[in-house]
């Protein structure tokens, strides 16, 4: 006998990056950045008193959410920290949209939006991206028509790289009659010479929210810490009623205001990515593997079918070669493999499999 909600045993799943244990892989599948976080994060591991942790952790975490309003140029009330960015999402989803109302998103997008949607057992509207990646360009009339709740976006896009402009999110809030997040996992790695900034956009409406995470940027995966920036309106419900009761335990909530606050460090390593990401680039061109342009902290790579080689057989020449990348198996996506930036050296030893994997001209 199942005690299942309905919804729950109809549905599959999230599906997570596959994670080694082992030292000697090469792991550019789940876009990690391949560089050390800030010192300061091992000086606060060390300076750490264990005795305190007999306490509960601030509840609220106010000291980084003084930090991030800091460096955003916005208020305390602006904030709030989570869970990593996954937490945010969720909180967004019960606190906002009731069971059976519809949460709209692209295709393809990041593929816990679905999962977390069919949680909350609401239906789920996916509109195609163009051939270049760019929203539908009535995105925003089938949102409204179709009576959505929420609208997800990720920006830059997951898997392709694809970055919305201010001014588009600025018209997506004007036009949308639903909540819209716009998720910046991959934010820090947008080219600084473009001055894409667009969080001064909640002070201007009050439906739009964002996502941020220290996950990519500051290198903290390990740590699950993300945080929201948006209107009072929409932060305060997630903040006083829906969050879990001390849901960022006290270590993890001194780290990330660490890490955060070393912001010389943070740009230092996010630089370098953007640096071996043109590098990566130009070199797959060259043995006929092309990506489409990225402001993430990854590749989406084309293998044409004229070279001989599918990407599902690429991708697992790979694994045996212990250098794991991402494949989906889904329409539009399933002749390309998306590719985390690594070091230089990762990135030597990705180029050099990848001339003996494919087969001779």
């Amino acid at each position: 006998m199942s005690f299942e909600r309905n919804n729950i045993q109809r549905m599959q799943g999230y599906a997570s990056g596959e994670q080694p244990e082992d030292a000697q892989t090469i792991k550019l599948n789940t876009n990690e950045n391949p560089y050390p976080p800030t010192p300061a994060v091992q000086g606060v591991m060390q300076d750490f008193d264990p005795v305190a942790l007999r306490r509960y952790p601030p509840p609220t975490a106010d000291a980084f959410r003084d930090v991030a309003a800091a460096l955003h140029g916005v208020a305390r009330n602006n904030i709030i920290a989570t869970r990593g960015g996954d937490e945010l999402l969720r909180l967004i989803i019960t606190t906002f949209v009731d069971p059976g109302r519809l949460i709209a998103m692209t295709a393809p997008t990041y593929s816990l939006y679905p999962v977390l949607a069919q949680i909350q057992d609401c239906p789920i509207l996916q509109i195609p991206l163009q051939p270049n990646w760019a929203l539908a360009a009535d995105f925003c009339d089938q949102v409204n028509n179709a009576g959505a709740a929420l609208t997800l976006i990720v920006n830059p896009h997951a898997p392709t790289g694809h970055l919305l402009d201010a001014a588009t999110i600025a018209s997506m809030a004007a036009q949308l009659n639903s909540v819209l997040l716009i998720d910046e996992a991959y934010v820090d790695f947008v080219d600084p010479s473009i001055r894409h900034d667009c969080l001064d956009l909640v002070n201007q409406f009050d439906n739009l929210l964002f996502l941020r995470t220290l996950s990519k940027g500051y290198s903290l995966a390990g740590l699950r810490f993300g945080y929201g920036i948006g209107a009072a309106s929409l932060i305060t419900p997630m903040l006083e009623k829906t969050r879990d009761s001390y849901n960022l335990d006290l270590l993890s909530q001194k780290i990330a205001t660490a890490a955060l606050q070393d912001q010389e460090h943070a740009r230092l390593t996010w630089q370098q990515v953007r640096a071996e990401r043109q590098r990566l680039s130009e070199a797959l061109a060259d043995i006929g593997l092309t990506s489409s342009p990225s402001h993430a902290n990854f590749l989406l790579v084309q293998v044409p079918a004229a070279i001989g080689i599918s990407a599902a057989a690429l991708y697992q020449g790979l694994k045996q070669r212990h250098i794991l990348v991402r494949h989906f198996d889904q329409p539009r996506l399933d002749d390309k493999l998306r590719i985390t930036i690594g070091t230089s050296d990762e990135n030597a030893q990705l180029l050099k499999n990848l001339k003996e994997l494919l087969p001779a001209a």
